[in-house]
């Protein structure tokens, strides 16, 4: 049985750095949600995401009307990161103690730690900053399994296997289904649906 969201509107930032698969998973999410019968909004925001950078994407999701793209600060309800720094940013703009965040363990240095310029705190750290700042959180190592998979890029969609296992939103792997029998050629949907069973069975 699905869940239904438990607000409304349910606002849901997912974020990464460039070259992650951010917009295609919020783009599968929304489309999940649509499918359901929700109305979703999405926002885009790049920085320098071509060389690592940051993106996200805000999705605010309603079973009554379409809602503006951008939400407030310290109003996200669930934040899904590829990269576990970038929870911890989106956190310090859009956190609030009842906000739930799912986040891939697997770091992406940026270039000023890579040089020496910047310290990255370590996973215990920033694990700890999660246990102190948000309602739930789960810290799961979804590169390690997508290179399991022969690609590191399906982290994304085991990010979002994992999301529906949370019970924080009304999806499942029968809309994930749905949705990618309108958006992926035949020769992609196994292995993708593999992603996302190895997402779920994470959590």
């Amino acid at each position: 049985m699905k869940v239904r969201l438990s607000k409304d509107p349910m606002n849901v930032i997912i974020t990464g750095v460039g070259g992650q698969g951010n917009v295609l998973a919020s783009r599968v999410l929304a489309g999940m949600l649509v499918n359901s019968g929700y109305y979703v909004t999405i926002g885009e925001t790049f920085g320098m995401s071509q060389r690592g950078g940051s993106v996200m994407s805000h999705l605010r999701i309603s079973q009554k009307s379409i809602r503006s793209p951008q939400m407030p600060q310290g109003g996200a309800d669930i934040i899904i990161a590829l990269e576990p720094v970038e929870a911890l940013r989106v956190l310090t703009k859009y956190g609030n103690p009842d906000v739930a965040v799912l986040s891939n363990s697997r770091v992406v240095y940026p270039i000023g730690v890579i040089t020496g310029e910047l310290n990255y705190p370590s996973l215990t750290e920033i694990q700890d900053i999660l246990q102190k700042t948000t309602a739930k959180n789960w810290l799961i190592d979804a590169t390690g399994e997508a290179v399991k998979l022969g690609n590191p890029v399906l982290s994304n969609i085991i990010m979002v296997g994992a999301l529906s296992a949370t019970g924080l939103l009304p999806i499942d792997r029968r809309s994930f289904e749905k949705e990618i029998a309108r958006n992926m050629t035949a020769d992609k949907r196994p292995i993708n649906l593999l992603a996302f069973d190895t997402g779920a069975g994470l959590i």
